[in-house]
């Protein structure tokens, strides 16, 4: 084909929505970035949380960040993509407002009212829905506003952008809060996605339904839910919310005994699929301590003038020039040891921080991190579309979710824990970096185990 005849193609090939969804996702993927270089230093030092507060705090953000889009979907084919996103910035742009106003003096009401774990858990709950709705609708008119023989460049175009955007946060982040303090990062961020709701508003057409499409309910997902997880882990995850809401508003204490029965029944209840799922949350334990401990890290204990901004954007920016040529690299080994092996070196790259704490350690950190990333993320996603069922890829792509939610719940907790332990008890912080490893290292042989054990059929994953 002709470059000329490609070059009509692709320009015919795109709807304008897709051009207006994926440019206001990447500001979007700006802001996101940008406010979360700074999120757990805010807290720990502007907030004065505790390291495990912190870490609970992050962790929580995170996790509700990353598992909402497995039900965000329906809202969106619910209301319309037009109508749900522009609901969606202006929902981020007032919580990362928020955030930024904590301090301020009209606060202060609010701040004498509630006490400020629950005021600034509250409010992380308003920005945390906004990527329930953004992240599907992107997707879905990826999907829409693009031909066939173009939707593969589509999403190309999306995945670069996002990463353009994990690049470009950090580095605002880094200039704003120089220049005008870490609030201003989280007014920043309110400004970039507010901007994008008026685009949407402006700019955005309904994409066209592909044919044969149907929206799915917020029933149906709950179903699917159900289907995927199996009955039993449903009901009993259900339970357990429940008591934990009921706890915290009722005021009365679970023993550590009674969750320890809970989630030994949901254990036991697992199906493989989800038994894989959570076995691969352990990458992302490791994976997102790159936003949760290391920051804090860095700033109380090596070097509190410490350029964070520019360290967090080598990550994304070595998925921008090397995804392609690792991809290339690694097409012919198995999906399954292609994220095994991605595991490992990611889990292994925070061994990098124990000799010293020179910056280039700092960066050599990174590169491997996301050496490591790269490896095992496209292969991830191929491996969980070939486990799905016929008719339920879509269900199950949208359970790939899942690990990254548990693991960025699970890694605030873990983190914050261990950077008080090793760092304002026993004064040896580096330390942690050894239980972090660890954790990485014992993904990697359950994950090994798991693919010699439970063995997907031949059907599912191409050996």
């Amino acid at each position: 084909m002709h470059f000329r005849q490609r070059i009509r193609e692709i320009r015919a090939g795109f709807e304008p929505a897709f051009w207006v969804v994926n440019a206001s996702e990447l500001f979007e993927r700006v802001a996101f970035y940008g406010q979360n270089t700074v999120l757990a230093i805010y807290l720990n030092h502007n907030l004065h949380f505790t390291d495990a507060q912190t870490g609970d705090l992050t962790g929580y953000f995170g996790g509700i960040v990353w598992f909402l889009p497995i039900l965000g979907g329906a809202l969106a084919d619910r209301f319309g993509f037009r109508r749900s996103l522009s609901f969606a910035y202006l929902i981020l742009s007032a919580g990362y407002f928020l955030m930024g106003s904590l301090g301020a003096p009209w606060m202060a009401g609010v701040r004498g009212a509630l006490p400020l774990y629950w005021l600034v858990l509250l409010i992380l709950t308003v920005p945390a829905l906004g990527p329930a709705i953004v992240k599907p609708v992107v997707a879905g008119t990826t999907a829409r506003a693009s031909t066939e023989n173009v939707r593969s460049l589509g999403y190309s175009i999306y995945y670069t952008l996002v990463n353009v955007g994990g690049m470009l946060g950090p580095l605002m982040a880094d200039a704003v809060s120089r220049r005008a303090g870490l609030p201003a990062v989280f007014r920043v961020s309110a400004l970039c996605v507010f901007l994008m709701f008026f685009a949407t508003v402006f700019f955005f057409k309904e994409p066209t339904r592909l044919g044969g499409q149907s929206a799915t309910n917020l029933a149906e997902s709950f179903r699917n839910f159900k289907t995927v997880m199996g009955a039993r882990v449903f009901y009993i995850g259900l339970f357990a919310l429940i008591l934990k809401v009921a706890s915290l508003v009722l005021r009365f204490h679970v023993p550590v005994w009674g969750w320890l029965i809970v989630l030994f029944a949901m254990l036991v209840s697992l199906n493989r699929f989800m038994w894989f799922l959570v076995i691969f949350s352990g990458f992302y334990i490791v994976f997102w301590q790159e936003w949760i401990s290391m920051p804090l890290y860095i700033t109380n204990y090596v070097n509190p003038n410490f350029r964070l901004g520019l360290l967090l954007s080598v990550d994304p920016l070595m998925v921008i020039c090397f995804q392609l040529a690792v991809s290339y690299l690694t097409r012919k080994i198995r999906p399954f040891t292609a994220m095994t092996a991605g595991t490992l070196i990611t889990s292994l790259s925070w061994l990098l921080l124990m000799p010293g704490r020179a910056t280039w350690l700092f960066v050599a950190a990174m590169v491997v991190l996301a050496i490591g990333e790269i490896t095992q993320s496209p292969r991830f996603y191929e491996y969980v579309s070939r486990l799905a069922p016929e008719g339920q890829q879509g269900t199950y792509m949208g359970f790939a979710f899942l690990p990254i939610a548990i693991g960025y719940a699970v890694a605030g907790g873990i983190g914050g824990r261990l950077l008080h332990y090793y760092g304002e008890v026993l004064h040896k912080p580096e330390r942690m970096w050894w239980i972090i490893t660890a954790i990485g290292i014992a993904t990697t042989l359950l994950m090994w185990l798991y693919d010699k054990i439970v063995k997907p059929s031949a059907t599912h994953e191409a050996r």
